[in-house]
């Protein structure tokens, strides 16, 4: 089973048919994606499941209907233990970003994080989960692959927000900090974290 969240409320894909209750449930190789998203603008709907029989296959088949974006990120430790988070659009989140050519995934994630942060002296300690999410642009549903990882780094100089980025606060958040501060996060942040 994978989720891809639309704002809050997720795409379910899965295998299993379920009677319906507050979710809807649509066969995956005959959907209209832009009418799934749709359904979940409704308040009575708090998920759209997508079935596809073969499970090895379901992610694979569901991202063959958007166009992709590729991006990496990291959620990066301190010497304190504490994590590293970015505000932009009122939300507080964790640093990431589009992959550019030729570039491997783990240099687009410390890349990206450098950027956003102003954090150097990054490394790489392990891969995290994948996320997935759908956004518009420009009028057009798109999907959202990011490629997580866990990073750890020493540096203790300023914290720089990527502006232009719309990053308005770069933080350490320690881990009571970081759980408030999910309350005011996007569901697949709160999932990875």
């Amino acid at each position: 089973m994978y989720k891809v969240f639309v704002g809050d409320k997720p795409l379910v894909l899965t295998t299993k048919v379920e009677q319906e209750t507050n979710f809807k449930n649509y066969l995956l190789k005959t959907v209209n994606i832009s009418k799934a998203i749709k359904q979940l603008g409704k308040p009575n709907v708090e998920e759209v499941r997508l079935i596809h029989k073969n499970k090895d296959k379901l992610l694979a088949k569901f991202l063959k209907k958007l166009p992709k974006v590729i991006a990496g990120g990291g959620k990066v430790y301190n010497e304190k233990g504490e994590v590293l988070f970015i505000y932009r659009n009122d939300k507080w989140d964790l640093p990431k970003g589009k992959a550019e050519k030729k570039e491997t995934i783990e240099h687009t994630a410390l890349r990206e994080v450098e950027e956003e942060t102003g954090v150097e002296g990054l490394k790489i300690t392990k891969p995290l989960e994948t996320t997935y999410h759908i956004f518009k642009r420009n009028g057009r549903n798109k999907i959202k692959i990011t490629y997580w990882f866990e990073m750890k780094t020493n540096y203790s100089g300023k914290l720089c927000p990527q502006e232009n980025e719309g990053i308005t606060k770069v933080a350490w958040l320690s881990p009571d900090e970081s759980v408030k501060a999910l309350e005011n996060s996007y569901a697949n942040i709160r999932a990875l974290v």
